[in-house]
């Protein structure tokens, strides 16, 4: 059952902090990454669009966490989507070298939660079932 609990706490945790992150992106556009400030009219299109992307990402989270039990299913992809971006980070600091410091602190958080989720994943539907 605590199982559960945590699951839920951090698929919640999850979708707000996304819809949060999205939103702000959306808003600020290139001030909202850390060195991006003069990257231009381009990169700021495209960070607005991606946190639109990020945003709906986050509600998709939320939608998630609303079901009961939570289905595991769905905690496996979006935390499979969460882990390609860290290797999309992964695969940039091999191509292109270390970005800002923040970026990396983010690579960190999104290679270690995803397991996480993976292991929490069906601690909802077994908690509905009676096991553990």
């Amino acid at each position: 059952m605590v199982r559960a609990k945590v699951l839920r706490g951090l698929v919640l945790a999850m979708g707000y902090a996304c819809v949060a992150i999205g939103l702000f992106h959306v808003l600020l556009g290139n001030a909202s990454i850390p060195g991006a400030g003069s990257a231009g009219a381009t990169v700021d299109s495209l960070g607005r669009f991606f946190g639109a992307i990020f945003a709906g990402y986050g509600l998709a989270w939320l939608r998630t966490a609303r079901q009961s039990p939570i289905p595991a299913t769905a905690v496996r992809w979006l935390a499979g989507v969460f882990l390609l971006g860290a290797f999309g980070r992964l695969l940039s600091l091999a191509v292109d070298g270390w970005p800002h410091w923040f970026q990396v602190v983010l690579t960190g958080v999104e290679l270690v939660l995803p397991p996480v989720f993976f292991w929490l994943a069906d601690s909802e539907e077994k908690a509905v079932r009676g096991q553990s």
